[in-house]
This record gives structure tokens, C-alpha cells and sequence, in this order.
């Protein structure tokens, strides 16, 4: 389990370093000075896009990391598909992750799970959202997605009948199961930038990674994998 608070923090801004230093116990992470997400976090509130419901608050709940983590008006959703697939335990997202969870299981998810099921999805298994710690956990790495409250991993679907369907052990299990689980980790590249997923890497053996990072010199490229 990965400390939530970070001791030790390099900030980069330009050709200037900073040097935070506390305990040497957790992960440290580079994180880059990045105005965008600022720019793209107001774009969405102002757009709105989001508006709270039963299932999507503003959360108070602090973030608690040093300043280069968290959101500059974090929520939490606990549902998505409007109120269809409840989140568990609820994500902690900035702005744009919003929409963009909510139409991957409206437009995705479910229409998947009948197809290979019969049937729809009711709960997503949340494994992480919101967490101020460097990419993968690994010391010494970019800060992650997930300090900016900009991913979310999901590790389990539950079907309405209560059967579940694991990433870790569908993506080599039945053909039913394989089915669903391709399609909907290859439709996620048509909402996020950043998909990951058992074939990317060890890390993501046991889970979908989803995220809104910005890719290639013109902050418009795609990672699918």
C-alpha cells in the first residue's frame, strides 16, 4: 500500500528545481510546473459540464498532499450511467473525468455487458482514484495522474445478477469474458487519453487505468495499450 502523503517532493518549474524534503520513508515524484490543467479544470466548470446530483458532490474532503497534488474543485461520484453502476468505493475526480466516466459506462459498459450477458453492469470495482504518489508508485518517477485527481482504476465490474467480471482473471478467462473486457478497455480510448490496461505492463496486470493526461508536443495525442 502506497503512503498518501509524499515526504519528499522535486518540483520542477522551468530550468529551476525546488527540493522539498520530510521523512525518507515514502515515494518521492517529479512534478512539472503545468498551467493547462488549471486552464482545463475552470474550462469545465464554467462549461457545465457537471452538476451535482445524488451521485456527484463537491467534495471538502481534503486531499492532503503538498501543494502540486489534488484539484482545484475536486468531486466525488459515486455512480455513473445515472445511478446505474455505482462506483466503489466513490472516485475522487477533477472536472473533466467526470463526463468522461459517465459516458464510457453509459456508451460502453453496459451496452457490452448485454451483449456478452445479457444483462447490465451494476457496480465498478474503484481500486484508485485520487492519490498524491509518483506513476506506478515507483520512487523517483513523474507524479502521477492520480495526484491531480485526473485517472481512475477499475478493477471489477458486477453484473446486475450479482456475477462479477475481474480484470485480473477475465482478461485471460471466458471467451464471454474476454469478449467484454476487450471491447470496452478499446472503446475507453474513444473518452480518455490514457488507457492502460493487463497487456500494458506488470503494474496493470489486475486493472484498467483511465486517465486525461495530455500526450505529444501538441497535448493531443492518445495512449491506448
Amino acid at each position: 500500500m502506497w503512503h498518501k502523503r509524499i515526504c519528499l517532493v522535486a518540483l520542477i518549474v522551468g530550468a529551476s528545481a525546488v527540493l522539498a524534503s520530510g521523512c525518507s520513508q515514502s515515494p518521492y515524484f517529479v512534478a512539472e510546473d503545468e498551467p493547462w490543467r488549471k486552464e482545463a479544470e475552470m474550462a469545465c466548470l464554467r462549461s457545465g459540464a457537471v452538476s451535482q446530483s445524488p451521485f456527484l458532490v463537491e467534495t471538502r474532503q481534503s486531499l492532503g498532499g503538498p501543494s502540486v497534488c489534488g484539484a482545484l474543485h475536486p468531486l466525488q461520484m459515486a455512480a455513473a450511467a445515472d445511478g446505474a453502476v455505482e462506483l466503489k468505493p466513490a472516485a475522487i475526480l477533477q472536472c473533466a473525468m467526470v463526463p468522461a466516466v459517465e459516458r464510457w459506462m453509459r456508451e460502453a459498459v453496459i451496452p457490452a455487458a448485454h451483449h456478452y450477458f445479457g444483462m447490465g453492469v451494476k457496480e465498478a470495482k474503484v481500486l484508485s482514484s485520487y492519490s498524491c504518489r509518483p506513476r506506478n508508485g515507483v520512487a523517483g518517477d513523474k507524479l502521477s495522474e492520480h495526484g491531480h485527481a485526473n485517472a481512475i482504476d477499475i478493477g471489477r465490474f458486477t453484473l446486475v445478477d450479482g456475477r462479477t467480471v475481474s480484470v485480473k482473471s477475465g482478461w485471460k478467462g471466458s471467451a464471454q469474458e474476454r469478449g467484454f473486457l476487450r471491447d470496452i478497455h478499446k472503446a475507453a480510448c474513444r473518452y480518455f487519453t490514457t488507457v492502460l490496461g493487463p497487456d500494458a505492463n506488470a503494474f496493470h496486470r489486475d486493472h484498467f487505468h483511465l486517465d486525461l493526461a495530455r500526450h505529444g508536443r501538441r497535448g493531443d495525442g492518445r495512449y491506448c495499450k
